[in-house]
C-alpha cells in the first residue's frame, strides 16, 4: 500500500439541543458544535472538537482551511512537529485565543486518526494510562431557585449516578435570571446558607463545588475582598473546590486568595497555551487547574499545563462543555495526566453528546472507566450530521446590548 497521507482536512458544523437536563435547559437550550475530521488515502477519517465552535463557529472553518496545506500530504509520524509547524505559521495571531482553541479541534483529530490507525485509545499514545478509573462530577449550572427547584435538581443528579455536584454561586428562576451579590457580606451570607441547605439535602459523603462564573458578566464580579468573605463563609461545607471566584484575568488577586483560604480554589477554564497558563501557575493562582482538551490548545498542551500544575504540587479537574467530541477529549487526557482530581461531566446530556461518545464513554458508581475503543472513540455518522444541521448565530454568548439571547428570554 502507499505511504499513509492526509488527503483532506474539513468543517463540520452541527446545531442542536444543548443538553436533556431541564434545569440548565431554562438557561441553556442549544448549543453549536464545530467538529474536524481529517481524512487520509488509507479511508480512515479522524475527528476533533474545538470548543470555540460553542461561542463562534461561523469563525472555526476559515482557520481550519488556513492550516490545511500545512497538513496534505504529511503522515502521523510526529503530531508534534505537525502541531508545531501550525502555531508557529500563526505565532501572530495563535500563541493564545481563538486560533489556538481552534488548532486544539484539529491536533485532536490527528490523535484519533492516529489511534485508529494503531487500535489503542489516545491516552496510550499519550504515555498511558495513570487511573484505574476516575471521579466524575455533574457540572450542574445556575443554582435554580426556590430551594425545592434546587432540591429537585440535585435529586436528578444524584439519581443519574454522580457522587459530585457543581452548582453556580448566587441564584437562577425564570422570573429573575441570575442574581448575584457583589456586597462582600450579602454574597458570603447568601453562599453559605445554600450550602447548609444543599449539605443537609445531599449528606456529607457527596462532592460538592461552587462556580462564581466571575468574569461572564460586566457588572456582577467579585471583588477580592468579596471573595474572601465568601470563603470565609463557606469553609465548614468542605467544598472539593471553589471556581472562578474572581475575575478570569485578576493574576494577583487569585494569587493573594490562594494564600488566604484553606478552600481549595479553582480556574483556568478559558486560559489557552502553555505561555498564558505559566502566569497563573508560577504565580500560584489556583490550587486546581481547570484546562480543557478542546480549547486549551491541543491534548498535549493539556499534558504540559498538567505537568507544570504537579510540580507545584497542584491537580487538575479538566473542564468540559463542549460536545461528546470534547467530553472525550478531556476524558482520555484526564487518564493521561498523574494528578488529575476529578472529571467534569454535563449530566442528563442531550444527542450531540451521547451519540457521539456512544459506549465510549462508561460511568459506574460516579467514576468514569478508561474508554477502550482506538482513538478517541467518537462516533460521527451522516445521519447524525444530516439529523442536527448547523443554525446560523447559534453561538453563545453572553447577554449585552446589541446581543440578548432572545432564545432564552422568550422560549418558544
Amino acid at each position: 500500500m502507499n505511504e499513509l497521507k492526509i488527503i483532506d482536512v474539513r468543517t463540520v458544523l452541527l446545531t442542536g439541543p444543548a443538553t436533556l437536563d431541564p434545569f440548565l435547559s431554562v438557561c441553556r437550550r442549544r448549543r453549536s458544535v464545530a467538529l474536524i475530521e481529517i481524512e487520509t488515502n488509507a479511508g480512515v477519517t479522524g475527528v476533533g472538537e474545538t470548543y470555540a465552535g460553542y461561542f463562534c463557529p461561523e469563525l472555526v472553518a476559515g482557520i481550519v482551511d488556513f492550516f490545511k496545506p500545512i497538513l496534505l500530504g504529511q503522515n502521523l509520524d510526529r503530531i508534534d512537529d505537525l502541531w508545531g509547524r501550525m502555531y508557529h505559521c500563526g505565532n501572530f495571531w495563535c500563541r493564545v485565543g481563538l486560533g489556538l482553541s481552534v488548532l486544539n479541534g484539529i491536533e485532536a483529530a490527528l490523535w484519533d486518526l492516529k489511534g485508529r490507525l494503531e487500535n489503542k485509545p489516545v491516552y496510550e499514545l499519550l504515555g498511558g494510562l495513570k487511573h484505574d478509573s476516575l471521579p466524575a462530577y455533574a457540572t450542574g449550572g445556575p443554582s435554580n431557585y426556590p430551594l425545592d427547584t434546587l432540591a429537585a435538581k440535585l435529586d436528578l443528579y444524584l439519581s443519574l449516578g454522580f457522587k459530585g455536584v457543581k452548582l453556580g454561586v448566587g441564584s437562577f428562576s425564570t422570573a429573575q435570571r441570575h442574581q448575584t451579590s457583589n456586597d462582600p457580606n450579602e454574597a458570603a451570607d447568601f453562599e453559605a446558607a445554600k450550602l447548609e441547605f444543599v449539605r443537609r439535602k445531599v449528606g456529607a459523603d457527596i462532592e460538592l463545588m461552587l462556580d462564581g462564573h466571575m468574569g461572564n458578566s460586566p457588572s456582577a464580579t467579585w471583588s477580592l475582598a468579596a471573595a474572601q468573605a465568601v470563603m470565609k463563609a463557606v469553609e465548614p461545607y468542605k467544598l472539593l473546590f471553589f471556581e472562578e471566584p474572581l475575575h478570569y484575568t485578576d493574576v494577583r488577586g487569585y494569587a493573594e486568595l490562594c494564600k488566604t483560604t484553606p478552600v481549595s480554589i479553582a480556574g483556568g477554564e478559558c486560559l489557552t497555551g502553555t505561555c498564558e497558563w505559566r502566569v497563573f501557575v508560577d504565580g500560584d493562582c489556583f490550587d486546581i487547574g481547570q484546562p480543557d482538551a478542546s480549547f486549551t490548545g491541543g491534548i498535549g498542551q493539556v499534558i504540559s499545563v498538567a505537568g507544570m500544575l504537579a510540580r507545584r504540587g497542584r491537580k487538575i479537574a479538566t473542564h468540559s462543555w463542549g460536545a461528546g467530541a470534547s467530553c472525550l477529549q478531556n476524558i482520555h487526557a484526564a487518564f493521561a495526566c498523574q494528578n488529575t482530581l476529578v472529571v467534569e461531566v454535563p449530566p442528563a446530556f442531550g444527542p450531540l453528546h451521547s451519540e457521539m461518545m456512544g459506549d465510549s464513554f462508561q460511568m459506574v458508581d460516579g467514576r468514569l472507566l478508561p474508554p477502550r475503543n482506538p482513538g478517541l472513540g467518537i462516533v460521527l455518522t451522516p445521519e447524525l450530521k444530516n439529523r442536527f444541521p448547523f443554525v446560523p448565530g447559534s453561538g453563545e454568548f453572553n447577554s449585552v446590548p446589541g446581543k440578548i439571547m432572545e432564545e432564552v428570554l422568550h422560549p418558544s
